[in-house]
């Protein structure tokens, strides 16, 4: 607060900037500091953090009627992440009735701002259908987008559209494009379904030590999904082979190429 005191003409902007770098440092205490005022005062973003610090007990006793209350306030004034986080809320009913309707209708109106987190859960509720009209058209739509901000969950989903035949032709290699995308960024089931096509040979070359590695990958990070796949891949395999899988899927990933 010190920096603010002596900068009394500091703009929204910096002084957000400010209680984020904070935020980010764990000093809550110097965050809310920010925040509050700028939340009595109308400033969506700060009223989303306000929120956001009472959901999960940042800096504060955890309040989920407190932090619809801030959220409500933040999506009323066109925060995406408000709308987002109300969203979010309104779908696991934290401090609030359990909407999965108004839920959809605020990832809605986040996604269409650009949040792509919200972005993605609307890709999400469309493919599954069972909140939401299905639509996969739409839903591909969504996780296009979401993927092309760097959102892992999208790009898998992708992967699971082409691969599944969801809306467009069945497309093996481009499933792979996308799960490699995703893998890359850490996504378990991305990392599974990539060990998977390696060990059919559908839609790249079929490599055991690539398919064990990928498949271990996922089922470090708990998807499920790598669970049926490895007992084959490993009878198929030396013990040489096996090991080698082993240490690359204890290797940190490189960073993933946009």
């Amino acid at each position: 607060m010190a920096w603010l005191s002596g900068n009394k003409k500091a703009t929204v902007a910096e002084q957000m900037a400010v209680a984020f770098e904070a935020s980010q440092q764990g000093d809550y205490e110097t965050a809310l500091g920010i925040w509050g005022p700028l939340a009595h005062q109308g400033v969506a973003r700060a009223q989303n953090n306000i929120g956001a610090c009472f959901s999960e007990g940042l800096g504060v006793e955890r309040d989920p009627s407190l932090a619809i209350k801030w959220l409500t306030a933040a999506a009323a004034n066109g925060d995406p992440a408000g709308q987002r986080n109300l969203a979010a809320a309104y779908f696991k009913g934290e401090g609030v009735d359990e909407n999965a309707e108004r839920a959809a209708e605020l990832y809605r109106a986040a996604a269409e701002q650009g949040d792509a987190a919200a972005q993605d859960m609307l890709s999400w509720m469309l493919i599954e259908g069972e909140i939401i009209s299905p639509s996969y058209v739409e839903s591909k739509h969504w996780a296009e987008a979401a993927a092309a901000q760097g959102n892992a969950a999208s790009m898998t989903r992708l992967g699971m559209i082409y691969h599944n035949a969801l809306g467009v032709e069945r497309d093996s290699a481009e499933a792979v494009r996308w799960w490699d995308k995703a893998a890359a960024r850490g996504d378990a089931d991305a990392q599974a379904m990539l060990g998977a096509a390696f060990h059919l040979g559908a839609g790249v070359e079929r490599n055991p030590v690539s398919a064990l590695m990928w498949l271990l990958r996922g089922q470090y990070g708990g998807s499920q999904l790598a669970t049926p796949f490895i007992d084959p891949v490993r009878a198929s395999m030396d013990e040489a082979d096996k090991d080698r899988a082993k240490k690359l899927a204890e290797m940190p990933l490189p960073e993933p190429v946009s």
